[in-house]
């Protein structure tokens, strides 16, 4: 059983649509761009992986340790950016808030990326965090007018 089907099967699939057509795009594309404003005040682009959707909430995982925990400890307002082999692409934005949640780090462990890094949910260095106040535009080069959500 795939990473996304272990999910859906623990958390199920109970958003709306709008956030169901978030979530297939993040999990289609695993691999997306956080931008933070470092702690120097320069802009900081970074690869990332989303996690999971929870209970409405886009949840994101990262370490400790790391200076883009740090940047966004220090500025919270963040924005992920992915693309698909079409040319369609989503611009993500809202506020990191980092949640000592159990259930969510244990879910996040299901991911075997995830598990390589931090080995345990009950790592000291594992932190997850969800999107708060997020808005999600979704667009290509059609021609027509971009979709945006309030999440």
């Amino acid at each position: 059983m795939s990473f996304k089907e272990k999910i859906k099967n623990i958390f199920g699939n109970k958003g709306d649509n709008k956030m169901k057509e978030v979530v297939e795009f993040l999990q289609a594309n695993p691999v997306q761009f956080l931008a933070t404003v470092g702690r120097d005040g320069k802009a900081k682009c970074r690869p990332f992986m989303f996690c999971l959707e929870k209970e409405g909430k886009l949840w994101f995982c990262t370490n400790n340790t790391k200076d883009v925990y740090k940047d966004m400890q220090a500025n919270p307002e963040i924005e992920v950016s992915i693309s698909d082999p079409t040319y369609a692409w989503i611009r993500l934005n809202g506020k990191a808030v980092f949640e000592n949640n159990t259930a969510v780090k244990e879910a996040c462990m299901l991911n075997p990326i995830v598990k390589g890094q931090y080995n345990e949910a009950s790592n000291p260095i594992f932190e997850v965090f969800y999107l708060e106040n997020a808005k999600a535009v979704i667009a290509d080069f059609s021609g027509n007018p971009p979709k945006e959500y309030n999440l």
